[in-house]
């Protein structure tokens, strides 16, 4: 493998961000805006973030199979450029692939039925009822998935503002690996093709929190094996066993489970978040009634962000990225995923009109803080990996409650 996550780097808590731009969205790489990029990122670092995870749509760079979209190449050492001059960070994301609810997949990667009917499917840029060939099986599209893993690190190779590469974000909840051995053979694949063009980079993949709630066949115990750090995904909105949105144990808690399942590999926790609303905006409230996900208002959103990165600082983790930059403008909330999704609308540390939250002041607070070393001796965890991954539904929730009653927590409950 490259290396360590700290091991050309300081050795400061990374704070970073996900990023999408207000005004396009999923829609950024085809109507490229450098202007409004390069003042995102100025935004992001006078804050005191440090770092970015962005996405690659993969149709937008993929248009066929044998071809990866060399303007799209362009428009990438672009955005890393920026970042570098601005002093950021980049984490790239591979094959996205799902985001904020929908699966966004290439004409010529559909035609299966895998992934089910959980999640909207948008290809062409119309949903689409076709499913998704299961990339893990399939290996045309994995031949395909290597060309433009390759070819993007191969434009990026050498970049001072490249941190590390993510395979894909969140990746079972478009297909599931037939068997360990396809997941831990594409792992591989797409690792190599990226070493190859880029032997120094660092690699990872983005897990979240239904990794371990199922055994989807990819996760912690395979993803250690290829890449040089974890990541983890956690919510207390979407996890039913925590205690209320703003629980901020739950993220803790998912970062010492994902680091004993993967082995004690160092881990980013690389997106949290909670969607919002502003106390007195009308439109805010009525968005918060109509979300089946609880909007939580902005200065309690602001003390739950400062209680998460003081509890993942002290969970020794490589840093914390915050989902996400900001919210989304108005004009888009018409197209997928927003016009369903209300609660995507509201994640953003910033306003659509680029005005600040009270969580960019917790960010600015916490920005320079020095990582630690995880030294929990996790007496709470009275199973072995093999047994958790026996029923992990059961033993998650089941192990959160020996974790909270061993930390001796309790947590406000804020709607």
């Amino acid at each position: 493998m490259a290396g360590d996550p700290g091991s050309n780097r300081s050795e400061r808590f990374r704070l970073g961000v996900n990023y999408w731009p207000a005004r396009t969205a999923m829609g950024w790489w085809a109507d490229f805006d450098r202007a409004e990029v390069a003042a995102d990122f100025a935004r992001i670092a006078a804050s005191g973030l440090d770092s970015v995870r962005l996405f690659l749509i993969w149709e937008d760079f993929q248009p066929s199979p044998e071809e990866v979209d060399g303007e799209m190449l362009d428009r990438l050492v672009a955005v890393a450029d920026l970042a570098g001059s601005s002093g950021l960070a980049i984490v790239p994301t591979l094959f996205t692939g799902h985001m904020s609810g929908v699966n966004w997949i290439p004409p010529w990667a559909l035609g299966e039925s895998d992934g089910g009917d959980r999640f909207r499917v948008v290809s062409g840029g119309r949903v689409t009822r076709a499913g998704l060939r299961n990339w893990y099986a399939d290996p045309d599209v994995a031949h395909a998935q290597a060309l433009l893993a390759g070819e993007a690190a191969a434009a990026l190779a050498g970049h001072e503002a490249v941190w590390a590469w993510d395979l894909g974000n969140e990746s079972s909840n478009c297909v599931v690996p037939p068997s360990r051995s396809s997941a831990r053979d594409w792992l591989q694949r797409i690792t190599s093709a990226i070493r190859a063009a880029d032997p120094a980079t660092l690699v990872t993949v983005g897990l979240h929190l239904e990794d371990l709630e199922e055994d989807r066949g990819l996760g912690p115990r395979e993803a250690c094996g290829a890449c040089d750090f974890l990541s983890m995904h956690g919510y207390p909105i979407y996890a039913h066993w925590a205690d209320g949105p703003t629980d901020e144990h739950v993220l803790p808690f998912l970062a010492h489970m994902t680091r004993w399942l993967g082995q004690g590999r160092e881990l980013l926790f690389s997106e949290l978040g909670l969607p919002t609303y502003r106390r007195g905006d009308p439109g805010g409230e009525r968005a918060r009634r109509r979300s089946p996900s609880p909007h939580v208002e902005e200065q309690a959103a602001a003390a739950y962000t400062e209680r998460a990165l003081v509890a993942l600082h002290r969970a020794g983790c490589v840093g914390a990225m915050l989902w996400c930059y900001t919210d989304y403008d108005a004009a888009i909330w018409e197209h997928p995923p927003l016009e369903t999704a209300v609660h995507e609308r509201s994640f953003g540390l910033w306003r659509a009109d680029g005005s600040p939250k009270p969580s960019v002041a917790a960010v600015e607070a916490f920005a320079g803080a020095v990582r630690v070393d995880d030294t929990g001796k996790h007496e709470w965890i009275d199973i072995e990996p093999d047994e958790f991954y026996l029923d992990p539904g059961v033993h998650l929730p089941r192990l959160y409650r020996r974790y909270r009653h061993n930390e001796g927590t309790s947590s406000p409950q804020v709607a």
